[in-house]
């Protein structure tokens, strides 16, 4: 699962990229900084479950920091879009490719105003932040629309000739997106489009790519630079129907990350304060910048980058944290590591799928799981639970 950063250049997106992932990624304030794809690996929190068992854990996929499992994410930083990318301006056409296997968007917005629609620096509040929301959008749209209906005269009549599932057909056309087919069928229910595709308007296929994009690739909006944006541009892009808006400061959080990894601080990311390590001298640079910190910090609460992460992983992909074990007493894998492995899963996942997520070996030969929780055997059916602990039991 890969979870893609984006948004037109000079947003801070390079910097909400590195924040999260501390992955070098060149940053500076003019457009098209980032050329290549930047990838990383941000992390979501949760309990471990080693504490409701009191004991120790080992882990081997994950980390654990004084009773939260940060669990990995595959994270992409693209290279910034402007307006007609889908027509190749900018870096359009490289931007659009990059995002092919992204599950999720995190959309950078700068929501002080002060970038213009093609990333150059101007005064705050001079630029509109709702436009970047619509214009990106429609780039994805037009990008979508354009992969899916090449060629649509000739397929639309197979379609019907051949009297295909439509959600089938559009579903392979677009496997390289890693759109499945139940957001295909999804996104045809929601455009309301009858069953005669040969009959679809341009404005119907754009409006069945918008909702191909919103079942897909589902996007969470961060409104950066918010300790220097105006109060009736945060009060406006929080009042957006159909989207979750977090402002962010992701030039802070990248300090703040910067100062703990250096020894300098104690901060645990999504915290709203953080503390100088005892018996650390600090020189008058740092004690300045650290003290201007403090002061961001009493004004936005926090620096919502960790916030951004977690309402995507959890909130618009619906994913739980689950730990598979071979021994449901000691929670132990075969090497006798404690708690070794998490793994997210959508929820309402079974306890067979649990298996094919392991090994594809362990799915097919399932017989029975066992939850280490309360030592009840469950079946294949079984609905997976937020930090279930699971055996899964297979012929050998």
């Amino acid at each position: 699962m890969e979870v893609g950063v984006v948004g037109k250049p000079n947003v801070g997106k390079s910097t909400f990229f590195s924040a999260a992932t501390l992955a070098k990624a060149e940053i500076a304030s003019y457009p098209f900084t980032t050329i290549e794809a930047n990838r990383g690996v941000m992390y979501v929190r949760s309990k471990c479950p080693h504490l409701d068992f009191k004991t120790e854990c080992n882990p081997r996929n994950s980390q654990c920091e004084k009773g939260t499992r940060l669990v990995p994410i595959e994270a992409i930083d693209v290279a910034g879009l402007v307006p007609d990318a889908h027509k190749g301006k900018g870096l359009g056409n490289k931007f659009l490719d990059d995002l092919r296997q992204a599950s999720a968007l995190i959309h950078i917005v700068d929501a002080s105003g002060a970038t213009d629609s093609e990333g150059n620096p101007c005064e705050v509040g001079s630029h509109d932040p709702m436009e970047d929301i619509e214009f990106l959008e429609r780039e994805v749209n037009y990008w979508i629309k354009e992969i899916l209906f090449k060629d649509w005269h000739k397929l639309s009549k197979q379609i019907e000739m051949d009297e295909a599932k439509i959600e089938r057909v559009l579903a392979e056309k677009l496997t390289g997106l890693g759109v499945t087919e139940g957001q295909i069928y999804a996104a045809l229910r929601d455009a309301g489009l009858n069953d005669k595709p040969t009959q679809w308007s341009e404005e119907e296929l754009f409006s069945l790519s918008h909702h191909i994009r919103r079942h897909s690739k589902p996007m969470i909006i961060a409104a950066n630079k918010c300790e220097i944006a105006p109060e009736e541009n945060l009060k406006r892009l929080g009042e957006l129907k159909d989207y979750t808006v977090i402002p962010t400061c992701a030039e802070v959080e990248l300090a703040l990350r910067r100062a703990a990894k250096g020894g300098l601080i104690d901060y645990v990311p999504g915290s709203k304060s953080f503390n100088i390590m005892e018996g650390k001298e600090l020189s008058e640079e740092h004690q300045k910048a650290l003290k201007k910190i403090e002061h961001i910090l009493e004004k936005i609460n926090d620096t919502g980058v960790q916030k951004c992460i977690e309402e995507a992983v959890f909130k618009l992909l619906d994913l739980i944290v689950v730990y598979p074990v071979e021994d449901e007493s000691k929670l132990t894998d075969k090497d006798g590591r404690v708690l070794p492995d998490a793994y997210l899963m959508k929820r309402g996942s079974t306890a067979v799928e649990l298996a094919y997520k392991v090994h594809t070996d362990l799915g097919d030969n399932f017989i029975r799981a066992i939850d280490a929780r309360t030592k009840r055997v469950v079946g294949h059916d079984y609905e997976l639970k937020d930090c279930d602990v699971i055996k899964i039991v297979a012929n050998a």
